[in-house]
C-alpha cells in the first residue's frame, strides 16, 4: 500500500515543497483506517500546502488504492505530518555543538 500510494502521489499531485514522501503507513487491525505519515522537505508554508493538497485529494487516492491494492476493505486515509527527520537533525546539531572530549585511542593487546 505504501508503494502504490507513494507512486500515485508522486505522479498525480504537484507540490511547492522540494520533496514529499510517504514515510510510513499504519493500518488498523480491522483494515478500515490507515494513518499515512508524510515527510515534507521545505518551509512550514510548503508543509501546510502539501498536507492541504493531500487532504483535498484524499477521496481520489482512496479510490485508486482500492483499484490497485487487493484488500477486504479500502481503508480511510488519514494524513499526518511526520517531523521525525527534523527532530533527528536538531538532536544531531545539538550534539555537534557540545564540546565533548575525544575518546583516547584504543591500544591493541599483543
Amino acid at each position: 500500500m505504501k508503494r502504490e500510494l507513494s507512486e500515485f502521489i508522486r505522479r498525480e499531485i504537484t507540490f511547492t515543497a522540494s520533496l514529499v514522501t510517504v514515510r510510513e503507513v499504519d493500518i488498523t487491525p480491522d483494515l478500515k483506517q490507515a494513518h499515512v505519515y508524510i515527510g515534507v522537505m521545505g518551509s512550514p508554508e510548503d508543509q501546510k500546502q502539501a498536507m492541504s493538497e493531500l487532504h483535498d485529494h484524499r477521496a481520489r487516492l482512496q479510490r485508486e488504492i482500492g483499484k490497485r491494492v487487493v484488500m477486504k476493505f479500502t481503508p480511510h486515509l488519514h494524513f499526518k505530518l511526520d517531523t521525525a527527520g527534523e527532530r533527528g537533525d536538531r538532536v544531531l546539531n545539538l550534539l555537534a555543538e557540545l564540546n565533548l572530549p575525544e575518546d583516547p585511542p584504543i591500544e591493541e593487546k599483543k
